[in-house]
């Protein structure tokens, strides 16, 4: 049996951390996408599509690449901020985070659109009808309906942050306790061939996966 060391214990601790910080920014984020794709008939809908979509083709050193020189202190946000006394977010928890969230939009986005067409908008309309105001025909009717998707919204979200690795290693690089999350942290021990830590944390995210992707597929109604 292998022992895990403190520094596997933080890793965990930490990608947990940002598995949750960037689920729960998502949700606030992709709720309002999510529904404009679902019901606009704007011709910029195809577009903004296209960029949700886009972490999903674009390899992940790219998209970290671009962030590193945007976040980092010669770029436009990191030399903002410290132009303003503060601090460029690259190899930060902060930067991983804005990583994450970008990197993980469509897992976000698509489930709840999805979940947003299923529903139509008869039942806003009709209560509305009965008095309600939109907010309330929101809250009380379409987000119960919805229910399922902001689940396998949120449950895709978690997963995917746990096994980032090329986005977070641009970024964050492996600093522990700040951006040394479980994927890099498997990457290091290999490095070091230190492969008995490295089993045991990948059969960890194995078995994670797994039990995610039964959630998911459990949740679907059945043809």
């Amino acid at each position: 049996m292998v022992m895990l060391q403190p520094s596997d214990y933080q890793a965990i601790s930490l990608t947990l951390q940002l598995a949750a910080v960037t689920t729960a920014i998502l949700l606030v984020l992709a709720t309002p996408v999510a529904w404009w794709l679902a019901f606009t008939g704007s011709r910029w809908r195809g577009w903004v599509q296209a960029i949700v979509a886009m972490p999903l083709v674009l390899p992940p050193t790219v998209l970290g690449f671009y962030l590193l020189l945007a976040l980092g202190p010669n770029g436009f946000i990191g030399a903002t901020l410290e132009s303003l006394g503060g601090r460029h977010l690259a190899f930060s928890f902060t930067g991983i985070v804005i990583g994450s969230v970008i990197y993980s939009l469509p897992f976000a986005v698509q489930p709840l659109t999805e979940a947003f067409r299923a529903m139509g908008k008869r039942p806003l309309l009709v209560a509305e009808s009965l008095g309600a105001t939109r907010w309330q025909a929101l809250r009380t009717i379409a987000l119960p309906l919805c229910r399922g998707g902001f689940v396998v919204a949120a449950t895709l979200v978690f997963a995917h942050t746990l096994g980032e690795f090329g986005v977070i290693l641009m970024i964050g690089g492996s600093i522990p306790g700040e951006t040394q999350v479980l994927s890099v942290l498997i990457y290091d021990h290999t490095e070091a061939l230190n492969y008995s830590a490295a089993h045991a944390l990948s059969l960890g995210l194995i078995a994670f996966a797994v039990v995610v992707l039964a959630v998911v597929y459990g949740r679907r109604p059945q043809q």
